[in-house]
Formats: C-alpha cells, structure tokens, sequence
C-alpha cells in the first residue's frame, strides 16, 4: 500500500501542476481528496492491514493529505498571480476612462436647498415617523369625525386598526401637519420650525397629483404674529429657493387646521404666467396652503390661543422642484427613469 500511496502522490502533483484554472484544480481536488476520492478509498483498506502496518501507513497516509492539500493551495495561487498578469503591457498615455458620477434627487436637493434658507431664520428641522394615527392626522388638528380625508378613499388605513379610533387608529400620515401639534407639546412656544418628509394619499395620479409625495411644512407660533409677515416668509423662501423675486398670491381657502385659511399661488415658471398645461392656462400654480393655526389646534398642543398666534404653511415640495427645471409632469420625478434623472446631476 506504501507503493500504491507514492504512486498517488506523483500523479496527483502532476495534475494540479497541470490544471489551468481554478475549476479544473476543484475537479482534481474532489479526484483525489473529495469524500469519494482515490486516497479516501486507500484510507477505507486500512482495516485489513496488520496493526503495526495499521499505524505506519495511516500516518503516511495524513502526511500526503496534507502534501497535497499544500500543492492545491500552492497552486491556486500560481493561478491567481497568472489571472492578474496583463496580457499586454500597459500604455499609461493613454486616457482613462471617465468614473460616472452619481447626484442628489432633485426633490432632495430641493429640500436641502429649503432646510438652509429655513436655518438662516433660524428655523428647527423636525421629523417624525412616516405612520402616523387618526388621532395626529385628524382628531388634533380640528377634522370633525365625518370628514371625507378620514375614509379610505382618501388616506391608508393600516390593516387590523381600521375599526379601531384615536391614537389606536394607524395610517400612512396623509400630511405632515400632524406634526405640528407633537412638536408644541415637545417644546412648547415661542417656535420657528420646518418638517418635510414623504406623505401618502390614495388618489388618483396625474401630471400634478402622485400617491406617494413630498410636503414641506413650517410653523411660526409667536405673540401678535401679523399676517403680513407670514406673507413676507412665503416670499423670502420663494426667493432664496429661485434666486430671483416669484410673484405670488393668496386666495381664501377653507382648511380645518387654520383660521382664517389661505391658498397661496406662485407665477408659473415653466410659462411665465402665459398659460400652459402644468398651471392649467391660469398662469399661477397652487403650490401652499397658509393661515393663522386653528384655536383648536393651538389647544392640542397645549396653547392658549388668546396669547398665541401665528403662521402655518404646507409647501407641496415636488410642484416647486417642477417649477424650478421647468417640468409639467410630476410622475417624471417618482420614475425610476435614469435618462431623466442623470440631467440633474
């Protein structure tokens, strides 16, 4: 059997000297080494052997396993150093090729761009988590109970709470302004504070109304907070955002979270007021909601609205980032389309 074994052992190193690449070196590894292997079947006669021969040839037979475990890993990285060799020399005149760049969204970029203009008046960013209960959605912010945002048509319910109510209740938040009341009862006021993030609504989807979009809210509570300088903030921000002065207006507008309520327009950008499908020939687009906070409201978040006042708005982030490059489909920005999106970078 000692001859049989030294017999193995020279072939074996000849094969995997030979082998030229890593698979063939596997095949040859399970040939010789593998459960089923030529030395595994030697290894099963040993019982037959004399006990003294038992021993001798056994150790014989571990110290070629690991010679020819050795000669495989030796080889593997002979490979390895041959994988890596050039098959040419290398020609360094000649220009690399350029690393392709990645970039911000332009939603986040938007936001981005609005979080420092909000700093710069010393603003707070604030977050909260993306489900929310009908209690923040609705209950604190002045939603009487048979409200048509509170169906299913307009909000998503959260399966297994729909018969439930109050903090109970959960849903994908259908708006940020829930937020609103949870920071007054966090820090109370005077407060300055801004809080975007992605909101859900079950609608149907348009060139201006998607399920799944971005709001930008702010709120200024303060004593005698005047309305004209809510207006003043609209187009301060609208400004730092475009670089240039946006005309804008404000029509009265019904909102169960404000007192009084205010829909408050921009100039289209994409026709310069002339008309055209993204602003529906108006020249104008709806781009906020605004008012002095609702009394109501105001007492959620543990105010007395006789001392308190202020200014809420609700900025719809992707009908400004469709302002901004000149877009009349909001679809374009929720596509997964990179030919589209690379023009942003």
């Amino acid at each position: 059997m000692k001859e049989q074994l030294e017999a193995l052992r020279t072939q074996a190193l000849s094969d995997f000297s030979l082998a030229t690449d890593a698979q063939k070196l596997e095949a040859l590894r399970q040939q010789y080494l593998g459960r089923k292997g030529t030395l595994t079947q030697i290894l099963k006669g040993l019982g037959s052997l004399p006990h003294e021969e038992r021993r001798t040839v056994g150790a014989l037979a571990n110290q070629m396993k690991e010679t020819l475990s050795d000669a495989i890993e030796e080889r593997k990285l002979e490979l390895l150093e041959q994988a890596s060799l050039l098959p040419h020399p290398m020609d360094l005149t000649i220009p690399g090729k350029g690393v392709a760049k990645g970039g911000l969204h332009p939603t986040t970029q938007m936001c981005y761009d609005l979080n420092d203009a909000f700093r710069s008046l010393n603003f707070d960013i604030y977050s909260e988590d993306e489900i929310s209960s009908e209690h923040y959605a609705f209950d604190v912010l002045n939603f009487p109970p048979g409200h048509p945002a509170r169906e299913t048509m307009d909000t998503y319910w959260i399966s297994g709470t729909e018969n439930l109510s109050g903090k109970e209740r959960l849903c994908l938040r259908p708006h940020l302004t829930g937020a609103s009341v949870r920071y007054l009862q966090q820090h109370g006021a005077p407060a300055r504070f801004v809080y975007p993030g992605p909101v859900f609504r079950n609608e149907n989807t348009d060139a201006q109304h998607e399920r799944a979009f971005y709001q930008y809210e702010a709120l200024i509570v303060d004593r005698d907070f005047s309305f004209s300088s809510g207006l003043l903030l609209v187009e301060t921000i609208l400004e730092c955002v475009f670089g240039r002065d946006i005309p804008v207006r404000m029509r009265t507008g019904f909102f169960p979270f404000v007192e009084p309520g205010f829909e408050i327009d921009m100039r289209c950008q994409i026709c310069d007021g002339k008309g055209c499908p993204a602003c529906h020939g108006t020249g104008w687009v709806e781009v906020m909601p605004g008012g002095s906070p609702h009394p109501n409201v105001l007492r959620a978040g543990g105010l007395d609205p006789d001392i308190w006042s202020g200014f809420f708005i609700n900025i719809g982030l992707d009908r400004l980032v469709m302002m901004r490059y000149g877009v009349n489909d909001v679809r374009l920005f929720h596509s997964t389309d990179l030919r589209f999106l690379e023009q942003f970078k």
